[in-house]
């Protein structure tokens, strides 16, 4: 077994192959870049070394660069982790060359089947049922116009080295068709540095599930069940699951089979991951082979008990598997939600910057450990810590296991309600809407899912809550709550002490100088036992907590049920609202005396600043294409800007008519959210 390894990667996989590192007594080097010198995998590592500055075409993908760290360090063998380098042919020969075993499949695997065009090849080659399409690199975009027309509309646009849904476009005509093949490819070039594209019929209401398989050096493989990623926004994967909620045990069997078969033909060792769309009627085609670890691994772990990190270092020291295909089990359900830096109401837009609070749910498995009907987090970040805007944009992964679906789902959403990140912006409320949907509580969903329910974006009242009053009654607890502990201030002047009411107002944020206005009545309030009846309405709430002030997670019981949520005082507009938080709807509200609300009523509102003159940058990006010039006209539709943001192209289009009056921005910039790129007239 190794002494020592170097994982050829960042973030939070850099930390999941450190804890199994670990347990299996392997010292662990860290490699880093300028951006993450204060990374948590760099912290939990017990060596580090310096790769480049923070773009990763000078640090995480210079092979040249890795391969000198662990001459430096003396490692044995090299984790490639997910993404970067962990399907580069090239770089896994290198490693092999040099002496320095790849944990991963061997490069001519990784030749056969990570490459999307040789893989569709193989696969037919082998008679396994693929979807039409073109599997020669399309070389111009009128080509792949003329290429979609002879397929048929809709098609999938595919850089053949790509991934993670990076270089991957769905076209419906041939304007989409022209100008998705020019971003796959620039998406294609700048993230795996090769642009070669090609093209497959878009099946249509398809459901995307994935066999995870595993070989070794004596020949042997196996398949360790599915799971389903259909959830899915822009083609990555948003909430994984297993098992499938859709496909039968014969189903199973047979994809499993089919998995095990395609390993096989490439003499496949290590895990990877053989993708199948599948038809409504459980028909399915193989799509690709992902010849490395999976983001979405942990929901495997859970249900086999199989640690999966450790498979693959155990089968790259030369190891046989230890089970059988008959020894697999399958216990539970599992559930991943991947917590993204996005803002899921500007249209999923990435948000970088400083976490100022980041306390993820307590969890009760761990990286590397069998773990059962409990809650984990991977992450590779911790709380103060930076999210920079040249990776991707994951803050963590929650997984949940519980004894069958329906008890994950609710596992989840509590875990969800408990997830505290401040300083960016994430995708929990959207998570936290998915989950709540009744079409995903009975399966009933295909990758059209989100695209389907939510084709004018997300906004706040698409996050259903079954009582949102709740929500008013909790703020007027906390404010019961304050008020007792001011009323015991000492020093007080005689005569003017704090006085505690029963009777109180919150007045609801609606936007717009809009709001709502809610009679409350606080009684039989025990401040030392965090126990109180509040009535909102005609609605009674007993609310039992001994959450402190200052906390912002809030957990308790409500009429007996347990709860939890988040809950802060103080916005940026005004320094006596309440902000809570549960079942992903966010809340802003005042509890006032009934004449204070009275008062408040006839205060004035100020409109924020007409900004329809400019284009605003909606995110923190590079800025590396600008398309307009002073004097130009543009038509609604035209493509005004280009902005680089965590991997991924951006294009700012006009939403009207429009002449360029001024340009403040300059190509190169590195843009903030909300400055201004253009004036117009």
């Amino acid at each position: 077994m190794f002494t020592k390894i170097l994982i050829a990667n960042r973030g939070e996989i850099a930390c999941r192959v450190i804890a199994t590192a670990r347990k299996m007594g392997i010292q662990t080097v860290a490699v880093y870049s300028e951006a993450d010198k204060d990374a948590r995998h760099v912290e939990l590592a017990d060596e580090a070394v310096l790769l480049g500055p923070a773009p990763s075409r000078e640090s995480y993908l210079v092979a040249d660069k890795i391969i000198a760290a662990c001459k430096q360090t003396g490692a044995q063998a090299l984790h490639p982790g997910y993404g970067f380098l962990s399907e580069n042919e090239d770089f896994a020969r290198r490693c092999e060359e040099e002496g320095i075993v790849f944990i991963g499949p061997k490069h001519y695997s990784i030749a056969a089947m990570g490459d999307k065009i040789a893989s569709k090849k193989l696969a037919n080659e082998a008679k396994v049922s693929t979807i039409p399409g073109h599997n020669e690199p399309i070389l111009t975009p009128e080509e792949a116009v003329s290429i979609a027309q002879r397929i048929g509309y809709p098609v999938m646009i595919k850089a053949s080295a790509g991934g993670g849904g990076k270089g991957l476009r769905v076209a419906f005509n041939d304007k989409e068709c022209f100008e998705g093949f020019t971003s796959c490819r620039n998406e294609a070039r700048n993230s795996f540095g090769d642009d070669r594209v090609f093209m497959e019929k878009f099946v249509e209401q398809p459901r995307h599930i994935e066999i995870q398989v595993l070989g070794d050096s004596q020949g042997n493989v196996v398949y360790l069940h599915e799971r389903e990623c259909s959830i899915q926004r822009r083609h990555q994967k948003v909430i994984e699951e297993a098992p499938s909620p859709f496909i039968s045990e014969a189903t199973r069997r047979a994809m499993g089979e089919q998995a095990v078969a395609l390993a096989k033909a490439v003499k496949y060792q290590s895990a990877g991951t053989v993708e199948f769309v599948v038809g409504k009627d459980q028909d399915f085609y193989f799509l690709e082979m992902n010849t490395r670890l999976q983001v979405e691994h942990p929901v495997t772990e859970c249900i086999t008990g199989l640690d999966l990190v450790e498979q693959m270092i155990r089968v790259a020291a030369g190891e046989p598997l230890a089970f059988t295909q008959a020894e697999i089990k399958r216990d539970g359900w599992a559930i991943e939600c991947r917590i993204n830096a996005e803002d899921p109401f500007r249209n999923f837009l990435p948000s970088t910057g400083r976490l100022v609070r980041y306390q993820p749910p307590e969890a009760t498995m761990v990286q590397a450990e069998p773990g059962r009907f409990g809650v984990r987090v991977d992450t590779g970040v911790y709380e103060g810590g930076e999210i920079p805007m040249f990776y991707d944009s994951m803050i963590a992964k929650l997984i949940v296991h519980g004894k069958d679906r329906n008890e994950a789902i609710a596992k989840m959403r509590e875990a969800l309600n408990g997830f505290v990140i401040r300083g960016v912006s994430s995708n929990i409320p959207f998570q936290a809407a998915l989950l709540a949907h009744p079409d995903f509580g009975t399966g009933n969903f295909n990758t059209g899912f989100i695209a389907q329910h939510y084709a004018s974006g997300f906004k706040a009242e698409d996050v259903p809550h079954d009582d949102p009053l709740f929500l008013v009654a909790l703020a007027g607890f906390i404010r019961r709550k304050a008020r007792e502990r001011e009323a015991g201030i000492t020093g007080q002047l005689p005569g003017h002490e704090v006085q505690i009411e029963h009777d109180y107002v919150a007045v609801v944020n609606l936007g717009g100088g809009r709001s709502e206005q809610h009679a409350l009545q606080i009684t039989e309030f025990a401040g030392a036992l965090g126990e109180a009846r509040v009535k909102v309405g005609d609605k009674d709430y007993r609310i039992v907590s001994r959450s402190r002030l200052n906390d912002v997670r809030i957990s308790g019981t409500v009429n007996g049920l347990a709860f939890t949520a988040q809950a802060e005082r103080g916005t940026a507009k005004n320094p006596l609202a309440y902000r809570i938080q549960h079942g992903g709807r966010s809340m802003e509200l005042t509890v006032l005396s009934p004449r204070a609300a009275e008062l408040q009523a006839l205060m004035p509102y100020k409109a924020p600043p007409d900004t329809s003159k400019l284009l605003l940058s909606p995110m923190p990006g590079l800025l590396v294409h600008l398309a307009a010039q002073v004097g130009q006209t543009v038509q609604a539709g035209e493509r005004l800007a280009v902005i680089e943001a965590m991997k991924m192209e951006n294009i700012l289009t006009a939403v009207q008519d429009v002449t360029v009056a001024e340009v403040l921005a300059k190509p190169g910039e590195s843009l903030s959210v909300d400055q201004p790129i253009l004036r117009f007239a």
